[in-house]
């Protein structure tokens, strides 16, 4: 029974290393059922082996019942020819088979127990593979889900927050602080070059040269200057 529980050990240690890497989680898993595919084919060589020895056992044990048989009907000849004496010789061969006979099927029946309970072992060894064939996906499912919670968690302590939030408030302020100081020089700016009503509202009529009683006044004098004016 040691060789299950050398597998178990195996088996064991493969899915560990393989979740511990976990690098290519459908690559690690597939692996490891690789690998416990080949133990479980040496296994069945162990158990064809023991199972090949109960069968010589057997056959030991039967050969001895079948000369042990065969030298009692010897002796019930001999004594049917009234011949005692061999007769007497006969059954001390046929004892002889006899021992030989229990001794082989001791060994042969410690032998069969050993191996039906290594059969048992053995299917319950190939459904567990079997069943762990049928959860690779999700296994492997549960592999990826613990490394991208890994990489969130490590993301998470390695932000310092209150530190950020810090650089985002400064930077608003002064944003806030530019703008104001913008505000006020452009206000400083008008100030400075700009004129009270009064002045622009002489300006405008100083400038504006296109009024209709100008134009008026302006051709009156030129007609006048010409001659051509009535009065």
């Amino acid at each position: 029974m040691g060789i299950f529980k050398r597998i178990k050990r195996i088996f064991k240690a493969n899915l560990n290393s393989a979740m511990d890497k976990a690098e290519n989680p459908e690559k690690m898993l597939t692996q490891v059922i690789i690998d416990m595919n080949q133990q479980l084919m040496e296994s069945k060589k162990s158990v064809a082996s023991a199972i090949a020895d109960e069968k010589r056992l057997e056959r030991q044990m039967r050969n001895n019942q079948s000369l042990s048989r065969e030298w009692e009907e010897k002796a019930k000849l001999a004594v049917k020819a009234g011949k005692d004496d061999l007769a007497k010789e006969a059954l001390v061969r046929k004892q002889e088979y006899d021992s030989i006979y229990f001794q082989y099927k001791e060994q042969w029946t410690n032998q069969h127990e050993s191996v039906e309970k290594l059969k048992i072992v053995l299917k319950q060894l190939q459904r567990k593979i079997e069943e762990a064939q049928r959860k690779k996906n999700l296994l492997i499912a549960r592999a990826k889900r613990a490394r991208a919670q890994k990489r969130i968690q490590e993301t998470m302590t390695s932000i310092d927050d209150s530190s950020a939030f810090e650089v985002f408030d400064k930077m608003s302020e002064k944003v806030d602080r530019l703008e104001a100081e913008n505000e006020a020089v452009l206000e400083l700016s008008e100030t400075n070059n700009g004129k009270d009503d009064l002045e622009k509202k002489f300006e405008a009529l100083e400038s504006d040269t296109t009024s209709p009683e100008l134009l008026l006044e302006d051709l009156k004098q030129r007609m006048k200057e010409e001659g051509e004016g009535n009065g």
